[in-house]
């Protein structure tokens, strides 16, 4: 049997904690991507299963949100409860359909890049009164204390069909 030299035992060690380091920072990149994919799928579903509620804002935007869509742009959870009493005067419920995420993580910030497909159901008894629409969304996240956060959403529409809420794309 050869003896280890005090050569060969520095570069298994080096190597060994090179590995170690790698896999850490791969294992931080794959824990953030999916939690930035959960931040998005909870947005959605808070959409159309929180509706009637605005307590749920903080778990998914940051306090100076800026967002975007085709029928204005709100700061902060206030306007952002503003926008979400148009959608409630105007549809007993809502159905959104997230998909093809992209993510982008920098550090403490990241970008989230995804289709949207969403039905608007004016009432639930009329069928084919509905407002559909499609398009997708580019939304910046910032990591914070309480976990990723989506602190500029901006929504393109791509198209609709049927009338949508007063001011907005169909009407």
């Amino acid at each position: 049997m050869s003896a280890v030299t005090s050569t060969e035992s520095t570069e298994s060690t080096k190597s060994t904690e090179e590995t170690v380091a790698a896999l850490r920072a791969q294992l931080r990149d794959l824990t953030d991507r999916a939690e930035l994919t959960a931040l998005a799928d909870r947005y959605v579903t808070h959409l159309d299963r929180d509706r009637h509620r605005d307590d749920w804002f903080g778990s998914v935007f940051t306090d100076d949100v800026h967002l975007t869509f085709p029928m204005g742009e709100y700061k902060g959870t206030a306007g952002l409860a503003e926008f979400q009493e148009l959608a409630r005067t105007t549809f007993e419920r809502t159905h959104h359909t997230a998909s093809n995420y992209t993510v982008d993580v920098e550090g403490d910030r990241a970008r989230i890049r995804a289709h949207l497909t969403a039905v608007h159901v004016r009432r639930a008894a009329e069928p084919g009164t509905h407002f559909t629409i499609g398009g997708h969304y580019e939304a910046d996240a910032v990591r914070t204390p309480e976990g990723w956060r989506i602190n500029r959403f901006v929504f393109e529409l791509i198209w609709h069909e049927g009338q949508g809420p007063q001011g907005a794309p169909g009407h």
